[in-house]
């Protein structure tokens, strides 16, 4: 590890076993010193791009076979042609803006859920719902399932009930308050929501305060869907650039904290608030003013991580999101092994879904999920076999290259992957 100040190395340094290096990231003899030429993986995440960028180009010259810059000025990100990051040996360019909206769009397509997450390839998704006293779900049981075709095109993976985190098996019953999340095909997701909670709030209008970055991105995903949207903008020339780049977004100069603002905007029952601001606490207090005037769902950037545990347990929006969690969840999926295709870790569930394909060699292989046998704190979420996403039901045969989508719960990710391996 690689920082210009020594307090944060230290830090690492008592609680990681690392190698820290104190200096400029793009420095030669800084890199040097880390022995980049030793290195499979340069990771540049440092606050500005074009250090990023030249740790990388550096990276690239020292024979380093994959580089991975997080960059936040979009003209770097989008560029084309001969000046494509990519094109000059970068081999992923993450945005946490970018990454954060994709994060909150997936909640905004799919009301009702607490947490949505694509999983390979976006051909399945990981959902996170919160049973209700009105859930056709609550005391059911998963071996006496009330609609037992759709639980074969789903997979149960976690339940958190109040402080545990359990694997949902055939025995477990769902109470009222159970936060539940599943694994499936958009379409098998979205025929379960219909079923689980018929009333649940559809979105006719979507607001989002403030024109940054992530507001712009989010608006951009959400043209491409049949919903109204308001981008609520302070500062006049943002405001301008953000409407240049807008479509179907009615985007004003107002300020989201003024009362006015959300008279003129008029907020009702299917109204969605997403507060995109850089300044959370702000962002807190738009939520809070939006669901008094009858917004449906809020929602917030929220940067300080101290910030999350306060906000879940006063319950003060539905979804608070971190950029730097975005992140770190794509460049997770990029890094974390040779057989291991992506990971992710989840907003509101403590915990690790694992991509990872099948080894010939694997114990595994050639035998049912039923007979691999209960595993150790983890679950079998969803197979991938030439481009077919097949929920993890027990008579389903393994293959060796089959795509396994695996759920581990805290800390328990290592001895899974070393179980699949016959290690």
């Amino acid at each position: 590890m690689i920082d210009a100040h020594a307090e944060p190395l230290a830090e690492m340094e008592a609680q990681h076993d690392v190698m820290t290096v104190i200096g400029p990231g793009s420095s030669p003899q800084t890199l040097e010193k880390a022995e980049i030429g030793k290195a499979d993986l340069v990771v540049a995440v440092t606050s500005q791009d074009e250090v990023n960028i030249l740790a990388c180009l550096l990276a690239n010259a020292a024979g380093v076979p994959h580089k991975v810059a997080r960059i936040s000025d979009t003209d770097y990100i989008h560029e084309s042609g001969p000046f494509d990051l990519r094109h000059m040996g970068i081999d992923m360019v993450v945005s946490q803006k970018e990454e954060c909206a994709h994060d909150l769009f997936n909640v905004l397509r799919l009301p009702g859920t607490i947490e949505v997450v694509d999983v390979l390839d976006e051909r399945a998704i990981v959902v996170g719902i919160k049973i209700d006293i009105d859930s056709p779900l609550s005391m059911a049981s998963l071996n006496h399932f009330p609609e037992p075709d759709l639980i074969h095109r789903i997979r149960f993976i976690a339940l958190q009930r109040a402080a545990k985190l359990s694997i949902p098996r055939g025995d477990t019953q769902f109470m009222i308050g159970d936060d539940v999340y599943l694994v499936g095909e958009p379409d098998a997701v979205s025929e379960f929501m219909q079923w689980a909670y018929p009333d649940r709030p559809q979105f006719k209008k979507i607001i989002i305060a403030g024109g940054g970055d992530l507001g712009l991105h989010l608006a951009q995903l959400l043209e491409g869907i049949d919903v109204n949207i308001i981008l609520l903008e302070p500062d006049a020339k943002r405001a301008e650039f953000c409407a240049d780049r807008l479509d179907r977004t009615l985007v004003l100069k107002a300020d989201p904290l003024d009362p006015s603002t959300f008279e003129d905007v008029g907020i009702t029952s299917d109204t969605a608030f997403v507060a995109a601001t850089e300044d959370d606490e702000n962002n807190i207090i738009c939520c809070l003013l939006a669901e008094k005037r009858g917004a449906c769902f809020t929602a917030a950037q929220v940067i300080k991580s101290g910030y999350a545990p306060i906000i879940n347990s006063l319950s003060l929006m539905d979804r608070a999101v971190n950029p730097y969690t975005s992140m770190i969840n794509a460049i997770s999926r990029f890094i974390r092994g040779t057989d291991i295709e992506a990971a992710a870790t989840l907003y509101s569930l403590p915990g690790e879904m694992i991509e990872v394909r099948l080894p010939a060699r694997s114990p595994w292989t050639n035998r049912t999920i039923e007979d691999v046998g209960t595993i150790h704190d983890g679950i079998i979420a969803a197979v991938l076999r030439e481009g077919r996403v097949m929920a993890a039901t027990g008579d389903l045969t393994l293959n060796a290259q089959d795509r396994l989508v695996m759920f581990a719960l805290p800390k328990a990710s290592t001895k899974l992957l070393a179980t699949l391996r016959g290690a």
